[in-house]
């Protein structure tokens, strides 16, 4: 689960076993951003899925959207926010426990922490590498340096940049310290 995430994601590895047919899809028009800094993802499509926690005896079931991707990832699914908002799940990163407010008493979902950490270490060695292989051309039909050069457009493709952006300085003591923000955003 990922409480920062503001969708939750399904990856196309994990709806393909599932046996669910690609035209379950909807048809979505709207990017997420993210993924890759300053570019953004176009999903395949939404689905919705039955989405259960607990057992047989204490257990709470809810129908979540996905956002159905097809990049690789190390996770069958990302659960965000509106996971944790349908069933009012608590995570308490600390402990490695995500708690479900249920009638018949509380659910407790848990990991450990080489699990945990296993996850990170092939999240990081899967970013890395696919930032550094011949995949993120694939991705966005150029691969971008190790560190971006802001000033250089970026080639448009399934990740491109949302808008044009300006430089903001976020540390008066520290000039270099810069920050990319879009111009079009409205005031609000």
């Amino acid at each position: 689960m990922d409480g920062g995430s503001g969708l939750n994601i399904l990856y196309v590895e994990t709806l393909d076993p599932m046996r669910i047919p690609w035209v379950e899809l909807r048809p979505v028009s709207a990017p997420f951003h993210g993924v890759i800094p300053r570019k953004q993802a176009y999903p395949l499509g939404q689905i919705n899925l039955s989405v259960m926690f607990g057992d047989r005896a204490n257990f709470r079931m809810e129908v979540l959207t996905f956002e159905v991707v097809d990049f690789p990832g190390c996770y069958h699914a990302i659960l965000g926010c509106p996971c944790y908002a349908k069933f009012m799940a608590v995570p308490n990163d600390t402990y490695l426990k995500l708690k479900v407010s249920e009638p018949h008493g509380t659910i407790t979902v848990g990991s450990t922490f080489s699990h945990a950490y296993a996850c990170d270490h092939e999240n990081f060695e899967l970013a890395t590498g696919l930032t550094n292989s011949a995949k993120l051309p694939k991705l966005g039909k150029e691969a971008e340096p190790a560190m971006p050069d802001y000033n250089e457009p970026i080639a448009a493709s399934a990740f491109s940049p949302t808008e044009e952006t300006r430089a903001v300085e976020i540390d008066p003591s520290n000039p270099t310290k810069m920050v990319q923000v879009g111009t079009k955003l409205t005031t609000k």
